[in-house]
């Protein structure tokens, strides 16, 4: 709906949605959905010349930085400044929704993987609320998050989508487009593009799991849960669970996405089915943290995000995450531990083989760089595994 693989604006909402809205919405809708894709096309163009022209958000070593903007329905980027770091609630929810998105997503990076902001030099965290008018859509552009207020302004029974703010997942997603793009740069397209969305979903839903203090098994693995409006048959626009079974919906269609390397959807749209075929490394991840058990960001995100920042190209594919992993894991845990076998077993279960190579001794799980089974590790290795 809003992608090209050039000049990617990572979207939350997939354009499948937006074809089957002009196949099946009411005016009102198909209207909606015309009017944002010639904005997708606007705001392609106008990224462009942007990134000719303008600085990058500035970088504050070692602390939160957010800044909020509201483009008061209008269309110029950023708007006016309404809250900064540090300042009190505005009352308006969309504006402190996406600070507190931002601060809970800062605060995953920095505290869990020691990482200094999206670029891990302190980038200040920038965001736009109010973005256009009907705008049904969150996206990334490579400097700052621009949330839509979606169809607030439609009457009552055309109403698909609430405001993009909504879901701190989705904040979430959005935000790890910018670390994707500062490590491995995975380019959007195919299987590499469905990695860049299937890492934004991990870590987005990390975000959520983490503030509301849940388990692997507390989870319900969700992506934008509360996003659709009540006439909507669905849940959410993507399960990691259960890739496949979000939404049916009349209007909107029935969630695409596959959970097994026997369903890979071959498409030449959305960018060769990025946010189709996501769900295959997404129901892997699922798998493994279901496997370790307890907080999935302690062992499970923290080998996703060794994998993403050390390990990955910009052309990296399926196997190549699979196979990463793994080593990511051994790295970490010990060859041969539980938790690298929990990653080959979790690729394993969506039809992703991957050959272990165990140079270690024989029932002997102790990692050679001092780690224990627990994961433990000492304060002097921390920088070598988790700062950059």
């Amino acid at each position: 709906m809003c992608t090209h693989h050039h000049n990617p604006l990572q979207c939350i909402v997939p354009p499948h949605m937006a074809e089957n809205i002009l196949d099946k919405g009411s005016p009102l809708q198909i209207e909606r959905v015309q009017q944002n894709l010639n904005e997708a096309t606007l705001l392609r163009d106008e990224r462009q010349a942007f990134a000719k022209t303008s600085a990058k958000p500035t970088a504050t070593a070692g602390q939160k930085d957010r800044k909020i903007y509201d483009a008061q329905n209008g269309t110029r980027l950023p708007g006016t400044l309404v809250r900064s770091e540090g300042e009190a609630a505005t009352g308006d929810t969309a504006v402190d929704e996406a600070y507190d998105g931002a601060g809970a997503t800062y605060d995953l990076y920095d505290e869990i993987f020691e990482r200094n902001s999206i670029d891990a030099n302190g980038l200040q965290l920038v965001s736009v609320v109010h973005y256009h008018v009907g705008y049904d859509n969150a996206f990334w552009d490579g400097q700052k998050m621009v949330y839509g207020d979606g169809d607030e302004d439609l009457p009552e029974s055309d109403r698909l989508f609430n405001r993009f703010t909504i879901a701190v997942d989705i904040i979430g997603h959005e935000l790890t487009h910018g670390v994707t793009q500062y490590e491995a740069n995975l380019v959007y397209q195919d299987q590499s593009g469905a990695l860049n969305e299937s890492f934004s979903d991990v870590f987005g839903s990390l975000v959520k799991q983490r503030i509301n203090n849940q388990t692997a098994s507390e989870a319900d693995w969700l992506i934008g849960e509360g996003l659709f409006t009540s006439n909507v048959n669905g849940t959410a626009i993507r399960s990691m669970k259960n890739p496949g079974s979000a939404y049916d919906d009349p209007v909107l269609g029935k969630d695409p996405q596959p959970g097994h390397m026997n369903d890979y959807v071959n498409t030449t749209g959305d960018n060769g089915g990025v946010h189709i075929n996501s769900g295959i490394p997404n129901k892997a991840f699922y798998e493994v943290a279901m496997e370790l058990g307890g907080f999935a960001w302690e062992k499970a995100g923290k080998i996703w995000y060794v994998t993403l920042r050390d390990k990955l190209s910009s052309t990296s594919d399926f196997q190549t995450a699979a196979d990463s992993t793994v080593e990511a894991a051994a790295e970490l845990y010990g060859k041969g531990s539980d938790e690298q076998l929990a990653v080959r077993n979790g690729w394993q279960k969506v039809g992703i083989d991957v050959v272990l190579d165990l140079d270690a001794e024989e029932g002997n799980t102790e990692p050679e760089d001092g780690t224990d089974k627990s994961g433990n590790r000492g304060c002097l290795n921390l920088g070598g595994l988790f700062g950059k």
